[in-house]
């Protein structure tokens, strides 16, 4: 069954409880959430990547500012990539036909995930498209950010310099 983008989006909305929920609080420790790759042939565990700053962004194909934030995530992986920096791009489409379409117009630098099932996206409590985690080296949520616009890149690009420096007030 093939659900229209609106009709989608309250879908999702129900069922991760945005209506009542808030998006997880800054200074929580994050979820151990278990993903696959787009691809379908790699699994990850969130858990998997302490010690490194990991950069969470929940997507999907219909958002226009996802469009946007995936220039600005390739960017921050290849520039921070060894200094300590995982971009976690976790899509929650319906359909994974149209995540791998939107991929291929906007290749990305760093593995796309899949939390088809959504429990990643509730155990995060998301409530926007995209929404962003910055988590540090120790697994605690430091940021987070609903939406993506280009006029707040600079700001989302100084949070995870302060996180790789060690840094915890990451604002």
């Amino acid at each position: 069954m093939s659900v229209g983008k609106p009709a989608w989006r309250l879908i999702v909305a129900l069922s991760l409880g945005m209506a009542s929920a808030s998006a997880l609080a800054e200074a929580q420790a994050a979820p151990d959430c278990k993903l696959r790759s787009l691809s379908g042939d790699q699994a990850l565990s969130l858990n998997s990547l302490q010690g490194q700053v990991v950069y969470v962004d929940f997507w999907a194909s219909w958002c226009p500012p996802c469009l946007k934030s995936f220039p600005f995530m390739n960017d921050l992986q290849q520039r921070y990539r060894d200094q300590g920096l995982t971009v976690v791009a976790v899509n929650l489409d319906e359909n994974l036909s149209d995540a791998q379409a939107f991929v291929e117009k906007q290749p990305a630098a760093f593995p796309v995930w899949v939390d088809q099932d959504q429990s990643c996206a509730q155990a995060f409590k998301v409530k926007a498209m995209p929404s962003t985690y910055l988590i540090d080296a120790s697994g605690v949520i430091r940021h987070v950010h609903a939406g993506f616009r280009l006029d707040e890149a600079e700001t989302l690009q100084a949070q995870v310099e302060l996180l790789l420096t060690g840094s915890v007030d990451a604002r």
